[in-house]
């Protein structure tokens, strides 16, 4: 037991330690918890092999006790330094008799006894006796004096006071506000990615009109073989025209030139051709 204590404790002083689980340790009796465990409000030793009580620590904070699946018979006078014990299971033990469990009396704040698997829960009227011996007692073996059943929430608890429920819900507030803080902040992340998306759409809005612009002016100068042909049309067009106007131009500057087919022997008058048949005569 004195290794699991040890090993338990986790290198912290036992005035720091709140709860100790020592179950399945192995050990006939108490050893290695003293009244040092001053702040000890849970303690399980299920299952060790416990056979007495005696040298059971004074623990005043201790709240939660599990003692189930000893072989413990008596002695419970040993757990009267517990004064604000509200949560006892000694299922599984060697309890014969009612008289056993008087030593109980001395603890005013238990509210839950658990005694399954103990002989004495054979005893005639074993529940009614139990109660009345304990009248702070609210809950035996599960079930309260009108046999109505104890609430799981009730149970794990160990019948903490309204003290610690007030304190759980400060807690709960504080966590509440805290979550309020955290949503706020989310809020304002999300506007800002908001925000950033709509610059993106908008750059990608941009982005979509240059393109389409684009696409528009390639799609304007696009090539057709058909208007090359009107285009060649138009180029032969103006070439006669110009043609035209210069043959016009050189009419009307005296340019024009009759085609050079021969030149025209020029016909002699009548006295000169009577002349020269003279000449040849003589």
């Amino acid at each position: 037991m004195e290794k699991r204590i040890e090993l338990e404790k986790r290198g912290r002083s036992h005035d720091q330690i709140r709860e100790l689980n020592l179950d399945n340790c192995r050990s006939t009796n108490i050893v290695g918890l003293d009244d040092s465990f001053v702040n000890l409000e849970s303690l399980s030793m299920i299952n060790i092999g416990l056979t007495s009580l005696k040298g059971f620590p004074n623990l005043p904070n201790l709240k939660r006790l599990e003692l189930s699946d000893n072989r413990i018979s008596n002695g419970l006078n040993h757990l009267k330094g517990s004064v604000n014990l509200q949560y006892l299971n000694l299922c599984g033990n060697k309890i014969k008799d009612i008289e056993t469990l008087e030593p109980l009396k001395e603890l005013k704040k238990l509210e839950i006894l658990d005694l399954f698997n103990c002989e004495v829960t054979e005893q005639p009227e074993y529940r009614k006796k139990v109660f009345d011996m304990l009248p702070e007692l609210k809950f035996l073996d599960g079930y309260d004096r009108n046999d109505q059943e104890i609430e799981d929430d009730e149970e794990e608890d160990g019948g903490e006071n309204d003290d610690d429920d007030i304190e759980d819900e400060d807690d709960d507030d504080e966590d509440d506000e805290g979550i309020d803080g955290a949503d706020d902040d989310d809020d304002d992340d999300d506007e800002e990615v908001d925000e950033d998306d709509d610059e993106e759409d908008n750059e990608i809005g941009l982005s979509y009109l240059a393109r389409d612009k684009i696409d528009e002016e390639d799609e304007n100068n696009e090539f057709n073989p058909g208007d090359s042909e009107e285009d060649d049309d138009d180029i032969d067009e103006e070439d006669d025209f110009d043609d035209d106007e210069q043959q016009s131009a050189d009419v009307s500057g005296g340019k024009t030139k009759a085609p050079a087919k021969g030149l025209k022997r020029k016909e002699p008058e009548d006295g000169q051709e009577d002349e020269e048949e003279e000449e040849e005569a003589e």
